[in-house]
This record gives C-alpha cells, structure tokens and sequence, in this order.
C-alpha cells in the first residue's frame, strides 16, 4: 500500500470467491475502514478470506449523505477500501461520487484491477473487441426507447447488463430496433456454477428464453453493425 493513498476501489469476485487477488485481500487488511454495499453479502467474503477491517454500507440510497463524512476521515488520515456486491465499484455500482469528491478534495486514489462481468461475457460472444461501448442498465421506462434507437447504426460492439425480469422484453426491443437477425450472446451466472451463454441470432435467442425461464444476473453483448 502506497502510504499516501487515502482510496482503494477494490473490486470483488462475482460468483466464484477464488476470483479474489492477493493484493485485494492485503489492502482490505490494512485498511482503517471497508465501505460495502450491502454488508451481509460482503460479509461473507470477508470472513472467507479472515478480513476483520470494520465495515460500514454506503450504497445508492445513502451514499449522498455519507459522502462528506467519508471525504472528512480520509481528509483526517483514515484509510478507506469501497467494495460493491460483486464486480468493480463504480461500474453500475455506487463509487462515482466518492471518487470524484476525493479528487476535488486532492485525496490520492488507487483503483485495483480485477473481477467484472463485462470483459468475460465480450471474451466469450466472439464478437469485435477492438473496439466496443459498455452501456451498463437500460432505463426502465423514460428514455429506453430512444436509448435504443440511438444504437441502431452503432458500429462497435455493444454490452448491457440486465434483470432476469426485463431479459425478454429487452431482446424483443432490441430485435424490433436492429433487427431479427442480429446476433447477440447472452450471458447468465457468469463464473457461477450454472454459467451459460447462449449466442446468435436475436429471434434464436428470444425463443430459447421464451421456452427457458430466465433465471440470475444477465450481461447482453450485441455485435455492433456491419457495413455492407
């Protein structure tokens, strides 16, 4: 640990715990402080590996009025690790704001490498990945549509995460904006013991979810347009 780190974005596995580094272990050792996202679930993790570093919840629901207290500490020479329930911090988990307050307020950061959902769903469709945009959860309601319709002649291939609940009817969008035969990779439970990707073409893969309900976390990669 770099003594003048006041920071550590640390990411964590996201299913299977061996897909832990040492080097995260050893700096949420040191630490003064853990902030977790949900402190059941990293709770787990952390007696796993014999972490005993206290550990407080900063979330999407309270991390707006925990953020000054956290810049105050590390601005009085605590040590602060921010972990998520799975995955990196700040990838479609809290850890934006933290980060940017500690930079306004000239605190040193130092972000891990390691686990992330994205990179092995890209690796594993067979799709372009020279070049490719993470566009993390769709909307829910105000703006989906036109998000989508905003990628219909996107060249890059394309990575969504998505809800077990919203899987079907994303694809359907996603098939009447780009089209049937666009081909796509779905994959579920990533590093989990049911893992399972499913690729091709958008009306091949609505049918295998239409018959297979869908169950677990999902990352959607789409190929991204061809010139003809």
């Amino acid at each position: 640990m770099h003594e003048s780190t006041s920071l550590f974005l640390i990411p964590t596995p996201i299913g299977n715990l061996a897909d832990f580094t040492y080097r995260a272990v050893h700096v949420l050792q040191e630490v003064d402080m853990v902030l977790a996202e949900d402190t059941r679930t990293s709770g787990k993790l952390l007696k796993h590996y014999q972490i005993n570093t206290p550990m407080q919840s900063f979330h999407a629901f309270n991390e707006h009025q925990r953020l000054q207290q956290v810049i105050t500490e590390m601005q009085h020479g605590k040590t602060i690790a921010l972990i998520s329930d799975a995955g990196t911090p700040g990838i479609s988990d809290p850890g934006f704001l933290l980060t940017r307050a500690a930079l306004e307020n000239s605190l040193q950061i130092e972000a891990l490498p390691g686990a992330s959902a994205l990179l092995p769903a890209l690796l594993k469709s067979g799709f372009a990945t020279d070049r490719f945009t993470f566009e993390g959860f769709l909307p829910h309601k105000k703006g989906r549509q036109s998000r989508i319709l905003a990628l219909v002649d996107e060249p890059r291939t394309m990575i969504f995460y998505e809800s077990p609940h919203r899987l079907l009817k994303t694809l359907q969008q996603f098939s009447e904006a780009l089209g049937e035969d666009r081909r796509v990779s779905v994959s579920r439970e990533l590093t989990k013991k049911f893992e399972e990707t499913i690729t091709g073409q958008l009306k091949k893969v609505i049918n295998h979810f239409q018959q297979h309900q869908p169950k677990g976390e999902f990352v959607v990669v789409i190929e991204g347009k061809t010139r003809k």
